[in-house]
């Protein structure tokens, strides 16, 4: 009986050590994943989605056309007039140049989760809709977001985020 007790109790602890042991705290805290990715790869008016931390990345390399109706919109027009850019300020506007870098304006980088209810967007390019300035749509509750990531119609109420990435060459970019 006390064998069969003394099993148990070490099987337990066993089974529960993982858990334990991620509470204790680490001596160093570990670099963040990031992710290159080669532009090349990305025809103008073609998005590439990615995975970066389990999340789905949008890579829009935008026409000039594309660029040029992103950044015909009035901020004032739009449910959401906050960037969402960790690279600027918390209220830095929505303006399309605060979405993409300087000097790239035809990339733009986004999560692409539907800010309502975390839905995987699907890209509209294809289905003729990017003329009209229209990038991603919701599939289960019809959010509608632009070719800048940001919102434009739909129960979302927020626009994208757009990730921490750079710049490392003039066709690669680094995620994270």
């Amino acid at each position: 009986m006390q064998a069969a007790v003394t099993f148990q109790t070490v099987g337990c602890i066993a089974a529960l050590w993982p858990f334990i042991a991620q509470m204790n705290p680490h001596s160093g805290t570990p670099a963040p994943e990031t992710r290159e990715v080669d532009l090349q790869t990305i025809d103008p008016g073609e998005t590439k989605t990615i995975a970066w931390r389990g999340l789905p990345i949008a890579i829009r390399h935008r026409t000039s056309a594309e660029v040029h109706l992103s950044r015909s919109v009035a901020v004032s027009e739009l449910p959401d007039r906050h960037a969402r850019n960790d690279a600027l300020g918390k209220n830095a506007t929505a303006s399309d140049g605060n979405r993409t870098k300087a000097g790239h304006e035809e990339w733009l980088v986004v999560i692409s989760i539907c800010t309502h209810l975390g839905c995987r967007l699907q890209s509209t390019v294809g289905a003729g809709m990017s003329a009209s300035g229209e990038g991603w749509v919701c599939p289960c509750h019809a959010a509608r977001f632009d070719l800048s990531g940001r919102v434009r119609s739909g129960p979302a109420r927020t626009n994208l985020t757009v990730p921490p990435y750079e710049f490392v060459t003039p066709t690669k970019i680094r995620i994270g």
